[in-house]
């Protein structure tokens, strides 16, 4: 029996992982392959999960903890791929506050699972909006010190490194950033790509399909300093319904309440790492979010619905206390559905900090 190719796509929170792996699966797909995916996540209620699936793709979530710290379920949940249809490729998102993945993940898969897997290139994307800021040193980066190392560190392990969202960026910002990744990060290869308009994306389907020495970057990681950029974070995953005797558009509702949360965000200074909202209705749904304080609120899957009933999750990465956290989301839901006529339904809330990071497996020792 073949090995399953496993391809792990990293990066920080809002990256733009999940719209890089809908894509990948489309085209490995098209190519005859059958596709399965992984997400990661501190909890359960992920938005990511729920986009792909309402996209037809074989999703298995990983919830509880990262990648690292659950490895075990990891293999698990790609075993379970297997019983419906084995996959010849695995695409794997790793939780976007993660780092040292190749000696956690990568690693303990070659070794360990030898037979079962074909490790591919691991790619890190970067997210411009805070990692420009963060590449610079500027004094205000968005993020603690703390934070920002976890988000070096996510590119000191990478195989490649992908600047992400190029559609969005001026030339000369982009020709800025990859001077700065080449400067800081020289032996990684560095591409250009928008996920959303596929510009670029070529190249990067080139290079995750090559095979050779791979995963071999050691690297020396201080979990104290990560353990606080970690918990620096609030972390809320919220699953809720919203009714209107009228129907609304369901894609007014999702940027409302985006909006409403930056603002509302801004107002005390809490720097948002990712916003995310998906609402789904009927067969239909939509998808909004924010990934920086200093960027704008998006659609990134409009649904173009007009519904009275739709079940919504949202999902917030901010720094700030997870108590505070939960009063901003739900009084912006709350008044974003009130704008409609519509009342929502809480079903259930998790807020927290990220807990200290405790892998199963950790190799430092190169492959042989």
């Amino acid at each position: 029996m073949s090995s399953i190719r496993f391809l792990m796509l990293g990066g920080f929170l809002g990256a733009g992982k999940t719209t890089t792996i809908s894509r990948l699966a489309r085209h490995y797909q098209s190519q005859g392959h059958k596709v399965g995916i992984v997400t990661n996540d501190q909890a359960t209620d992920l938005v990511d999960t729920n986009s792909l699936r309402a996209q037809g793709f074989d999703v298995g979530e990983v919830p509880g903890a990262c990648f690292c710290c659950n490895f075990n379920k990891l293999t698990e949940t790609v075993g379970e791929l297997n019983e419906s249809a084995r996959p010849d490729i695995v695409l794997a998102e790793p939780v976007g506050s993660c780092t040292d993945l190749v000696a956690t993940v990568v690693r303990p898969l070659q070794q360990l699972f030898s037979a079962t897997f074909d490790v591919a290139p691991y790619a890190v994307l970067l997210k411009p909006s805070h990692g420009g800021r963060i590449l610079r040193g500027d004094a205000r980066g968005g993020f603690s010190p703390q934070a920002s190392y976890i988000f070096k560190k996510q590119l000191e392990e990478a195989d490649l490194i992908v600047i992400n969202r190029i559609d969005e960026l001026p030339a000369d910002e982009a020709e800025a950033l990859a001077s700065l990744l080449a400067t800081q990060y020289p032996a990684a290869p560095v591409l250009r790509m928008s996920a959303r308009t596929g510009a670029g994306f070529d190249a990067l389907v080139e290079l995750l399909a090559q095979r050779g020495q791979f995963g071999r970057r050691v690297m020396d990681v201080d979990y104290d300093t990560y353990a606080i950029g970690e918990a620096e974070l609030g972390w809320l995953n919220m699953s809720l319904s919203a009714s209107a005797r009228q129907p609304m558009a369901l894609d007014e509702l999702l940027l409302d309440i985006i909006s409403r949360l930056q603002d509302s965000l801004a107002a005390i200074d809490a720097e948002t790492a990712h916003l995310k909202a998906i609402g789904m209705a009927d067969g239909a749904y939509g998808v909004a979010n924010l990934v920086s304080s200093f960027s704008q609120p998006e659609l990134s899957l409009p649904s173009r619905a007009l519904v009275t009933q739709a079940q919504l999750v949202v999902n917030a990465r901010v720094a700030t206390a997870p108590e505070t956290l939960t009063d901003h989301v739900e009084r912006a839901v709350q008044a974003a559905c009130a704008a409609r006529g519509a009342a929502p339904t809480f079903q259930q809330t998790q807020s927290f900090r990220p807990g200290r990071p405790v892998p199963t497996h950790r190799i430092l020792e190169p492959i042989a």
